[in-house]
């Protein structure tokens, strides 16, 4: 029977690939870290994950992709540049085969950040 695997950490997740996809992964990891100084880091859902005030971006790592789910706000809210790529309702597929597009995780983590952040302000009104 094949045991699922569990990860410790981003560091045990990353370690898990080939130091290509590691280089992609640390980097979108980086990306995400400096877009939402502020975040914590945990697996979830064995991904990556990264909260504040709960939960702002998940990625992970496939054959032919990377997975980033940004909640189907992130996606909503950056619809037109995200079209050319695959997605579902809260997730997105960057192709391994293209230039991961960092510029454009960096703006849906902030994104993210603030809408998280006014989430929690609202409830305080």
């Amino acid at each position: 029977m094949d045991a699922k695997i569990t990860y410790e950490s981003i560091d045990d997740y990353i370690s898990k690939f080939p130091s290509e996809i590691q280089e992609i992964l640390s980097t979108i990891r980086k990306v995400i870290k400096e877009a939402a100084p502020d975040a914590i880091e945990k697996i979830s859902y064995q991904m990556p994950t990264f909260t504040l005030h709960g939960n702002l971006v998940h990625f992970a790592a496939f054959k032919n992709h990377i997975g980033f789910y940004p909640t189907p706000n992130g996606i909503d809210a950056f619809k037109e540049e995200l079209s050319v790529y695959k997605g579902a309702k809260g997730s997105i597929q960057f192709p391994l085969n293209q230039p991961m597009p960092y510029e454009l995780i960096s703006k849906i983590v902030k994104f993210r950040v603030a809408e998280n952040i006014k989430k929690v302000e609202d409830k305080r009104k």
